[in-house]
C-alpha cells in the first residue's frame, strides 16, 4: 500500500481551538507500532474535554483529537508480528503503555503512569492516518462494518468495563445516568445483553423514545421529575433502589444524588468526567448502608476484545449518525448544547 506524504486532519493549534481543517504530514510507525488508514472515527465527549483542556493532565499542542478510529493497517514496524497489512484495526483511547510497570503486569494497563492517550498525549484519529502501539490496537473482524464498530472502541468498552466493575448480576437493576447519550445508548445494550434490568435517566422525548427502544424498563426525565430519588426507587421492582448506578453524566449534580437511590450494598460507578466536579456522599449513609463508590476507567486489552465480540455477535447495535470529518466543529457545538442522541461517527475522506 503506497502512502502519501500529506493527509487531511482536524487540528487544534491551541487550547480551546479553533479547529483547523488542514493538510499535515502522514506519520510513520515506530518499530512496535502500526499505521492505520482511518475510515471512520467516533466523536466522544472526551474529545471536547481534550480540546478545551478541561482536565488536570497536560494535553499535546498542537493536537489532532479522536480515539475511536476504525480502519485498515497501511504500514507496520519491523517488530510487529500480530498485524498484517490490510487487516482491519481499531485505535482506542489507550494508545500504548510501558508493559513493564506493576499495573501493566497485572493487566491494569490503563493505570500505567507512562500510558499514551490517543487524541490527548499523542495525535489521534481525526485524521486520515493514525499511529498506535500494536499491542494495544484492536483486531477487528473483516465482516464487521467499520462505521458501526467505531463507537465500541471507547464508548462501548468504557461502559462494558463499568458494568463489570459494578458487580451487578443478571436479573438485578442498573440505573444509567445519561442513558440517552453516546455512552448511555451503548451501556443500555451491554446491560441488556448481560441480563440486567435498566432504568434510564436523562431528559427529552427523543432520548426517551430511544431508551425505550433499547430496552429500558423505565425512563426518568430529570428535567420533569419533582423527586428524582423517589422516582428511581419507584421504578425498581421492590422499591429499594438500583443495585448499581452508572454515572455517565457530564454535569456534577447527578454524582451527588446517586447514593440516595442506590440500594444498600449497591455500587455507584463514576465514569463521566465533568470538568472540576467532585463526588460527595454522606459518610453515615455510606457506612451504615455499605454503599460502594468507585471509579471505572477504560478497559484493558481483554476487556476490549470482549466488548468488540459482543458487537460482532450482533448483541450491540450502537445508534449513530454519520458526518464528514470536516463537520467536526459543528458536532462539538451540538455536543455543547446537549443535542446529540446516540453517537456521531466521522466519515474520513479516502
Amino acid at each position: 500500500m503506497s502512502l502519501p506524504e500529506k493527509q487531511w486532519a482536524q487540528v487544534a493549534e491551541q487550547k480551546g481551538g479553533p479547529l483547523i481543517y488542514k493538510e499535515i504530514p502522514v506519520p510513520k510507525p515506530g518499530p512496535d507500532e502500526i499505521l492505520v488508514k482511518i475510515r471512520y472515527s467516533g466523536v466522544c465527549h472526551t474529545d471536547l474535554h481534550a480540546l478545551n483542556g478541561d482536565w488536570p493532565l497536560p494535553v499535546k499542542q498542537p493536537l489532532v483529537g479522536g480515539h475511536e478510529g476504525a480502519g485498515v493497517v497501511a504500514a507496520r514496524g519491523e517488530l510487529v508480528k500480530d498485524f498484517e497489512i490490510g487487516d482491519h484495526a481499531g485505535i482506542k483511547w489507550l494508545n500504548g503503555s510501558c508493559m513493564a510497570c506493576e499495573f501493566c503486569k497485572q493487566s491494569d494497563e490503563p493505570l500505567c503512569p507512562s500510558a499514551s492517550l490517543s487524541g490527548y498525549t499523542v495525535d489521534g484519529t481525526f485524521q486520515q492516518y493514525a499511529v498506535a502501539k500494536a499491542a494495544h490496537a484492536s483486531h477487528l473482524p473483516k465482516n464487521v462494518p467499520l462505521d458501526a464498530v467505531a463507537p465500541i472502541l471507547c464508548a462501548g468498552l468504557t461502559v462494558y468495563k463499568g458494568l463489570k466493575e459494578s458487580g451487578a448480576r443478571p436479573g438485578q437493576t442498573v440505573a444509567i445516568v445519561g442513558a440517552g447519550g453516546g455512552l448511555g445508548s451503548l451501556a443500555q445494550q451491554y446491560a441488556k445483553a448481560m441480563g440486567l434490568r435498566i432504568i434510564a435517566i436523562d431528559s427529552g422525548d427523543e432520548k426517551k423514545a430511544m431508551c425505550e427502544e433499547l430496552g429500558a424498563e423505565a425512563y426518568v426525565d430529570f428535567s420533569k421529575s419533582q423527586d428524582l430519588v423517589a422516582d428511581v426507587k419507584a421504578a425498581t421492582p421492590d422499591g429499594l433502589g438500583a443495585h448499581a448506578v452508572l454515572l455517565l453524566a457530564v454535569a456534577e449534580k447527578p454524582f451527588q444524588q446517586a447514593t440516595e437511590y442506590v440500594r444498600s450494598r449497591g455500587s455507584v460507578v463514576a465514569i463521566g468526567l465533568p470538568a472540576g466536579a467532585f463526588l460527595r456522599a454522606p459518610v453515615f449513609n455510606t457506612v451504615v448502608r455499605m454503599i460502594n463508590i468507585k471509579g471505572s476507567y477504560v478497559g484493558n486489552r481483554q476487556d476490549g476484545e470482549e466488548a468488540v465480540d459482543f458487537f460482532a455477535r450482533g448483541l450491540i447495535k450502537a445508534p449513530f449518525k454519520t458526518a464528514p470529518l470536516s463537520d467536526l466543529p459543528k458536532i462539538f457545538d451540538l455536543m455543547k448544547q446537549g443535542k446529540i442522541a446516540g453517537r456521531y461517527v466521522l466519515d474520513v475522506p479516502q
